[in-house]
């Protein structure tokens, strides 16, 4: 079962670049870790820098994807973004963060991207 649920994400954020890039998304990195957390993508729309979180599900059984982005990993992901803008000088640039749902209903997936999904509301130390 985890090579399924593996393999499932990996098939996931290749979808959710590929629809980011039709979005006019210029994808900077995919699977950006850090001691602190992960960011699935890195991206730049319109200048601004955008730390995108991929969630897929087969169904609306635990609700709908983007609901597992909790305060708990949003702040992983805001750690990681941090660490990502101080390693890139960019600290003083514009950045987001958006969240890509898929939903796989059927075999093609519904994808929804909501745009500033959440925002740094804590201060950090790393």
């Amino acid at each position: 079962m985890p090579g399924k649920n593996l393999e499932f994400g990996k098939q996931s954020e290749k979808a959710a670049v590929k629809f980011l890039k039709g979005c006019g998304y210029k994808v900077i990195k995919c699977n950006y870790r850090t001691k602190s957390g992960e960011i699935d993508i890195i991206a730049v729309d319109k200048g601004v820098i955008c730390f995108v979180e991929v969630k897929a599900r087969h169904s609306r059984l635990f609700g709908e994807p983007a609901e597992a982005v909790c305060a708990l990993k949003q702040r992983q992901i805001s750690k990681a973004a941090i660490c990502y803008l101080k390693e890139n000088n960019l600290l003083d640039h514009p950045a987001r963060f958006d969240v890509v749902s898929l939903l796989y209903d059927e075999d093609l997936p519904g994808i929804n991207l909501i745009k500033d999904a959440f925002e740094l509301s804590a201060t950090f130390s790393v």
